[in-house]
């Protein structure tokens, strides 16, 4: 089965090209991070089997847009209650947005395609 990570930008953010690409870049590595169990300097985690055959072949990424953040938090709440891992970034607003943490994406998966489809299939290449 094919599997796949997708990783959803809010657009009404209007965020540079650059600032976009550093928050995509975070949400898929919080897929790693935010799941780590330090003991030590070492560090473990559990992978589910998509998970593993995401690592063990393409890495494939799909960067779709939600409108806004109510449409974001839509596709998480969908993912969640489909047993889908969740990674959401927060930034921190220290170059744009005036100080005020924001949600800015989230990461959903990685996964199988088909399971995925279900909840983002309707949104929009970025």
């Amino acid at each position: 089965m094919e599997v796949k990570q997708v990783i959803v930008v809010i657009k009404s953010l209007n965020m540079r090209k650059g600032k976009l690409a550093a928050q995509v870049a975070h949400a898929a590595e919080y897929f790693m991070f935010d799941r780590m169990t330090w003991k030590g300097r070492t560090a473990s985690i559990e992978f589910s089997a998509a998970e593993v055959e995401w690592i063990k072949s393409s890495h494939a990424k799909v960067v779709l847009g939600a409108k806004d953040e109510a449409e974001l938090q839509a596709v998480i709440e969908q993912a969640r209650r489909a047993g889908v891992r969740v990674h959401v970034v927060t930034d921190a607003g220290r170059t744009k947005f005036h100080g005020v943490p924001t949600v800015t994406c989230a990461a959903i998966g990685s996964d199988y395609v088909d399971r995925l489809d279900l909840f983002t299939g309707n949104l929009k290449l970025l």
